[in-house]
């Protein structure tokens, strides 16, 4: 069977040179006799392989030098707390609620002090950013927390909010590497890997190292302590071995693409093709406010739950996997990370052109 183009939201599509190349490397990687699955993260093979991976991820970000990359497990959502545990030293941080990821985390904070709901974009179904350019920010909040790109309803902050001084945290999971980023302007940046960079299993954190301390809150597990982490440089137990080796083909991958600016102008590209014929379409919609659509999330629908259906059933039969909407908004939604080509999003296209006039 040939490869199917994957619209889904995560894990999602990888690029097809990085598979072959890790399957190339599967048995015997490069002449050690054994798979990076089997080897000991203690390995002299193996510091080497999460060394440039680090190297390459700091390159393309340009990271600076007084900002930690710690390669953790337990996913974007192990972070919801361990980020109050280690940050929440007056028991007080603001939240912009714009989706589902946003709202847990909110939730999770709740657990570990007070938690302030700064603005949300739930009154229209999380389908925009609020403006954060005069956001109501208490004096003694010890950071402010965003979720950049909302994988579920399709938006994406175009501009970081007014934090008024205050540390910036943010969950990047789906837009990881998509476009330049300029991390300084962050405390905290990390994101799960699943969606634009490697398997699931991996959870990227970008820390600046003075936030990296031994004061937290008490009943802190040892584990999520940052502090724990950075001093181990991501060893302190077995990490996701496999996962980071594939992030570390991935990185490489961008690099030889051209870096994040030619990534930002490939998604750019891709996007437009989708959002220009959902402008246009007689039958489908978009359903995010323009000026806050994701280059990487692209969710419509019809207006019909059975046409959504039907349409989501023949796209499968055709060879588009994963289109349909998340559970929580129904209706279709196509991923389209780094990973997927453009002749991807060009055949889906024709194919809702195509669907378009057959249910018009």
């Amino acid at each position: 069977m040939s490869r199917v183009y994957n619209f889904s939201a995560g894990p999602a599509v990888l690029p097809e040179e990085v598979l072959r190349e890790a399957a190339d490397e599967m048995m015997d990687y490069r002449g050690c006799g054994m798979s990076v699955m089997e080897m000991s993260h203690r390995s002299k093979v193996y510091d080497n392989i999460i060394k440039e991976a680090e190297a390459d991820l700091r390159e393309l970000m340009n990271i600076p030098d007084n900002y930690k990359v710690l390669f953790l497990q337990g996913g974007a959502s192990q972070q919801f707390a361990a980020i109050p545990m280690n940050l929440m030293k007056n028991r007080k941080a603001g939240y912009i609620v714009t989706g589902q990821w946003a709202k847990k985390a909110y939730q999770e904070a709740k657990m570990y002090g007070e938690a302030v709901e700064l603005a949300s974009s739930a009154d229209e179904t999380f389908s925009y950013i609020p403006d954060c350019s005069d956001l109501d920010i208490p004096e003694d909040l010890d950071y402010v927390y965003i979720c950049e790109n909302n994988t579920i309803y399709g938006t994406k902050f175009k501009e970081l909010p007014n934090t008024k001084g205050k540390l910036l945290v943010a969950d990047v999971s789906s837009c990881f590497l998509s476009e330049p980023v300029d991390v300084t302007k962050y405390g905290v940046i990390y994101g799960g890997v699943q969606k634009n960079i490697g398997p699931a299993g991996v959870v990227i954190v970008i820390i600046r190292e003075d936030l990296i301390t031994d004061d937290v809150l008490p009943g802190t597990p040892t584990m999520l302590k940052y502090k724990t982490q950075a001093d181990a440089d991501s060893l302190y137990n077995t990490p996701p071995c496999y996962g980071i080796y594939i992030c570390g083909k991935v990185f490489k991958w961008i690099k030889n693409m051209g870096g994040l600016e030619a990534m930002k102008k490939h998604n750019e590209e891709k996007a437009k093709i989708l959002y220009d014929f959902l402008d246009e379409s007689k039958l489908f919609k978009g359903t995010v406010r323009k000026e806050d659509r994701s280059l990487m999330n692209v969710p419509f629908v019809t207006g019909d739950a059975d046409l959504d259906a039907k349409f989501v059933a023949e796209a499968k039969a055709a060879g588009f996997e994963n289109l349909k909407g998340h559970r929580s908004v129904g209706g279709m939604r196509a991923s389209i990370y780094n990973a997927m080509p453009k002749e991807g999003v060009e055949a889906l296209v024709a194919f809702m052109k195509k669907f378009e006039e057959e249910n018009a």
